[in-house]
């Protein structure tokens, strides 16, 4: 049996991360058959989503943990093929203030993401928004087939799409659920156009592959310099990829490695008071060169004041930045994926520097909670009736 990130399957095991290692690995493999399932859904899909776009005033991306951080990496895309004002709203805000993002008079469209799609939150957030709004759309994206949300029924329209089987991880971190449903988030704003698409998903599975095979014996030994606090900078649709990169290397080192995620303009404003010499700085470049302009800026500025332990950036191959201790390359100029696609990669270094962090830390990374303050699906939150 082959070797799954430079480690044989017996140590995997052995270490308590099996599950982790294999769920990374399967990725690009998995992205094929999301969009091959997608396709062959598409006539269905293509009719709900267009009386949605003609009938709706806002679509809402929403989810808890690493599925509402989705949304944050989709909204600039939903908005600019459609038009319609487009928000990532947690499930967590909506259950706990719904009459803030919910109206009688407004018809909203929304887009669930859930793993598992039995956190307590999933379905009461979508029963508020039947209840207040007197016309809504449903859109769900879910990885388990006999969760809560798959067998949820609406008595407004909706739609529902179930992942491969392999996308719902048996790990406590997310990882081939994150960028599963993120990709197929991507491609339904793609789906008018399929012969573009396939061509976009054939690139974004090389670039996987490559940053799977090209930089896990560097991001390795990264993982194992002594640093106790991390930042992850990201602008627009990377901004999502940096918060998702912050809760992954909090949870995989069970807390010991203390995250912080921002943009990189809003960064300045403050929050860089964080940095000292036991931080690593995580730059994910965008691939948009007026964007890249501000970002390049930062990066500058990062040089005075506290001096950071280590610099490290994601980078796509045709972007050029100041000299930092380690840059990962997506991929080459010619193959450029759309931004909100290269977030789907963009993601995998960082999920194999949280993976290795925890090793390196003495955790198992299936289960990397020691006293299990954390859980795979939430539990103990009580779903209380709303006093309209």
């Amino acid at each position: 049996m082959q070797s799954v990130l430079e480690l044989e399957p017996s140590a995997l095991q052995e270490k308590g991360a099996f599950h982790t290692a294999r769920e990374i690995a399967q990725q690009p493999h998995i992205w094929e058959k999301i969009m091959n399932g997608l396709t062959g859904d598409a006539a269905a899909l293509l009719a709900f989503l267009e009386e949605a776009y003609h009938t709706v005033d806002n679509i809402i991306l929403t989810g808890a943990g690493t599925s509402a951080f989705i949304g944050l990496s989709l909204t600039g895309s939903f908005f600019r093929h459609t038009g319609v004002i487009t928000r990532a709203i947690p499930t967590t805000d909506l259950v706990a203030h719904p009459h803030d993002y919910f109206h009688a008079d407004r018809i909203p469209l929304i887009i669930s993401f859930a793993r598992s799609g039995n956190s307590p939150e999933s379905c009461a957030a979508l029963e508020l928004a039947d209840n207040i709004s007197r016309r809504c759309y449903h859109l769900i994206i879910t990885c388990n087939h006999s969760g809560q949300l798959a067998g949820w029924q609406s008595k407004h329209a909706q739609h529902m799409i179930l992942l491969p089987p392999e996308c719902n991880d048996k790990s406590l971190a997310m990882t081939s659920s994150y960028t599963g449903m993120l990709l197929t988030g991507a491609l339904i704003t793609r789906l008018h156009n399929i012969p573009a698409m396939r061509q976009q998903v054939e690139v974004l599975c090389a670039y996987g592959n490559q940053l799977l095979s090209r930089y896990t014996t560097l991001l390795r030994t990264i993982a194992g310099e002594k640093f106790t606090r991390a930042v992850f900078l990201g602008d627009g649709a990377f901004y999502g990829t940096a918060t998702e990169a912050h809760l992954k290397l909090q949870e995989l080192s069970g807390g010991k490695v203390i995250c912080k995620s921002d943009s990189f303009l809003g960064f300045r404003h403050g929050p860089k008071a964080i940095i000292d010499e036991s931080t690593l700085i995580v730059y994910i470049f965008s691939n948009n060169s007026y964007v890249l302009n501000y970002e390049k800026d930062l990066v500058v500025s990062m040089k005075q004041g506290n001096k950071a332990l280590m610099e490290i950036g994601i980078l796509p191959a045709n972007g050029e930045v100041p000299e930092l201790d380690a840059i990962l390359l997506t991929g080459d100029q010619q193959l450029l994926l759309e931004e909100d696609l290269l977030c789907v990669c963009s993601i995998l270094p960082l999920q194999l520097l949280a993976f290795y962090t925890s090793l390196s830390l003495g955790l198992q990374p299936d289960n990397p909670s020691v006293n299990g303050a954390i859980t795979r699906v939430v539990e103990g939150v009580a779903i209380y009736p709303l006093n309209a």
